[in-house]
């Protein structure tokens, strides 16, 4: 163990996990976080290996007894009719049968329906009536002989979450940690190694927990694929629930009105959407009508009765295009259906997480360290949910005064939201609170500033404040207006603060590039139709040269060769997409089709790595795609632009001699013009119809 795990084990003993068993006890089962980390607090809270490996062995055995597979539904179904009893692990859902008058339990995994529920249960426990809680369940099996009467009873039930906590507690051992080191605890206790991110990445992180510890807190998070935007909301808490973007309906969400059963939002902490975004879904305006209304006022209507609520909204999706795209072209909300690309809807958002800055999550991001159990940090969220820490704000700060009442709502409970999870004795230095709300500024400034293009009868606003002890105003920019200052503000002026700053610069296809490596001269002349051969051995190639000039400007990009399909083969094709990125305009998006051959022995793994580079490559605003030759007879090796230009390559991408490439220093292996080269050349064709 680090001195952080440690310290941790110190002062929460038997309330941390170490994070990675939860993978190692895992297996194939189907079973939320939250589920099993209920199972290892019981009996792997431990910094002892000897109690945690007894501890894992425990638990696994618990999971092969109890926890049902759907495939093993029927044993287990015969296990406790000749048991006559049996414990089981399963989610169970409870729906009252008003013909019978009375509950009846339904059963995920066990397939079990009709089981007899009573009230006392329920009254207990009404999450059990809105889709389904985990629990440990006990049933019996009694045959009767009315063939109408079930067999089946349920003879005790407990879900699976803390019964209670010590806060006190929890308040006194925060003290002992420093903030840095308090958010790599909750960093690791979501299950990740803080060492994989920066300060701002761990941030965005902890964001999205705002939702269990804030009432009523609307958030949105849109962004690329695999950067794990829904997983807190599924596998985190079990005060939290998940929807596909296709099962919300307004019955669901918030009150059926022919049974009168209230929906999703009178009983969890959090409902979160995901797949929210996609132009072409089917949204219901009802809905959306409803949400505003709940989103605005925390209240919704049945029949004449209107009802509150206190469930936060968490809406996730990916995008399709990277920033300077959607900033030159439309607005950051680009990718949601049109009927929630409306001002009135928007406006209602505290808060948007730009999912681009957000890392895709690799197999090394995940932590080996010990954090919380998650359903221990779940229950103290939700404890409070009952406490404000806005009003820490005008001890130091001002808020601008020209925002609206509702961008001081966003900010005011994104900085409280987050002063619970970072500072919940309510106290923190200057510093630390001017840091948060900055935080929260830029996350409802990112909200109010795509309103602005989207509704012209908006108006632009200051988001700052004023530090009450200097006097000082500061204004607060997103980093994407920061790095893209003119297409942020492509129908305004650009603020002083940013005049000076640029977009990236583009290469011009008319001066061509040159690089030299020692004596060689390789420039490129100005843009024509020529043949370039090169020696082998020489040194001073790159892509960059060769071919940098000619795909500038191009919207569509085909290359043919046969021989993509070792490592090093597919890695060259990367770097042949890293120059595409180079040569364009960092708003443009660019099409790149490859058209190769299958390997005769790996052609899984070849699938595998062109597969990564699809999703590697998209935030750079390249669409890859590929295909592989069904002839499997292709030889000729050329890139094809849209443009007009043919580019004929006798050696296709492969026109390096071997080099080290494990060696992270070796110049070789991150620069192209030191590497040797395979002889070879290059033809450069115009096509005159273009």
């Amino acid at each position: 163990m680090n001195d952080l795990d440690l310290k941790i084990n110190a002062h929460f003993g038997g309330l941390v996990v170490r994070k990675d068993l939860v993978k190692e006890v895992k297996g194939n089962a189907i079973v939320p976080t939250f589920v099993l980390e209920y199972l290892l607090g019981q009996y792997c809270a431990s910094d002892d290996e000897e109690t945690i490996r007894s501890g894992i062995d425990t638990v696994k055995e618990i999971l092969a007894r109890h926890y049902v597979h759907r495939n093993e539904a029927n044993l287990t179904r015969a296990t406790i009719k000749e048991k006559g009893h049996h414990k089981v692990i399963d989610k169970i859902a409870v729906t009252l049968n008003d013909k019978k008058d009375v509950y009846e339990a339904h059963f995920a995994n066990l397939g079990l329906k009709e089981v007899l529920v009573d009230s006392d249960t329920i009254k207990a426990h009404p999450k059990l009536l809105v889709n389904g809680v985990w629990c440990i369940a006990e049933l019996e099996y009694e045959p009767s002989e009315d063939k109408k009467i079930s067999p089946w009873i349920l003879e005790s039930l407990k879900p699976i979450q803390l019964s209670s906590f010590d806060m006190d507690l929890y308040l006194e051992q925060r003290q002992q940690f420093s903030t840095d080191e308090w958010i790599d605890l909750l960093i690791q206790s979501i299950g990740f190694n803080p060492e994989h991110f920066s300060k701002r990445g761990k941030l965005f992180q902890l964001l999205r927990l705002v939702p269990f510890c804030e009432r009523n807190y609307n958030l949105i998070e849109l962004g690329p694929k695999g950067t794990g935007k829904s997983h807190i909301y599924s596998e985190f808490s079990p005060h939290g629930m998940l929807l596909s973007g296709g099962e919300v309906t307004v019955a669901k969400l918030f009150v059926n009105n022919s049974t009168g059963r209230i929906g999703l939002v009178g009983y969890w902490d959090t409902v979160a959407f995901d797949e929210f975004a996609g132009k072409d879904k089917k949204v219901d305006k009802a809905l959306v009508d409803i949400l505003k209304g709940y989103m605005a006022n925390k209240t919704f209507s049945r029949g004449i009765e209107t009802l509150g609520a206190e469930a936060s909204l968490a809406f996730v999706g990916n995008t399709q295009r990277t920033v300077p795209s959607m900033l030159k072209n439309t607005d950051l909300f680009d990718g949601l259906p049109d009927k929630y690309r409306d001002s009135a809807f928007l406006d209602r958002l505290y808060y948007y997480i730009p999912g681009w800055e957000v890392d895709i999550i690799r197999g090394e991001m995940f932590s080996s360290g010990y954090g919380f159990v998650v359903d221990y940090l779940a229950e103290v969220l939700r404890s409070f949910r009952d406490h404000d820490f806005s009003d820490r704000i005008a001890k130091h700060f001002t808020l601008a005064s020209d925002l609206s009442t509702r961008d001081r709502d966003g900010i005011r409970k994104t900085f409280s939201g987050l002063m619970k999870i970072l500072h919940p004795t309510g106290e923190a230095t200057k510093e630390e609170m001017e840091e948060i709300l900055r935080f929260a500024l830029e996350g409802r400034k990112r909200v109010k500033d795509q309103m602005i293009r989207i509704d012209k009868t908006f108006t632009p606003v200051h988001f700052g404040y004023k530090d009450n002890s200097s006097g000082k105003d500061v204004l607060v920019t997103t980093l994407e207006e920061r790095e893209y200052p003119r297409l942020y503000h492509r129908d305004g002026e650009v603020p002083q603060e940013l005049k000076e700053q640029t977009d990236t610069p583009k290469v011009s296809s008319e001066e061509g590039i040159g690089s030299s490596v020692g004596k060689t001269d390789t420039t490129i002349p100005k843009l024509k139709e020529h043949q370039l051969m090169f020696e082998e051995d020489q040194k001073g190639i790159s892509y960059d040269m060769l071919f940098g000039p000619y795909l500038a400007g191009a919207t569509e990009i085909t290359i043919t060769d046969p021989y993509i399909r070792s490592f090093y083969q597919i890695r060259n094709m990367m770097e042949f997409l890293e120059t595409v990125v180079k040569f364009k305009a960092p708003e443009d998006e660019v099409k790149v089709h490859l058209i190769t051959r299958a390997d005769d022995f790996e052609s899984q793994k070849q699938q595998e790595n062109l597969d990564r580079i699809i999703e590697m490559i998209r935030s750079a605003g390249v669409e890859f795609t590929w295909e592989f030759d069904q002839s499997q007879t292709i030889h000729a090796r050329h890139i094809i632009t849209d443009t007009g230009w043919k580019i004929d390559l006798d050696r296709g991408l492969d026109i390096f001699q071997k080099y080290e490439m494990n060696d992270a220093l070796s110049l070789a292996n991150r620069l192209q013009e030191y590497r040797q080269c395979k002889k070879f050349q290059v033809t450069y064709i115009k096509d005159s119809k273009i």
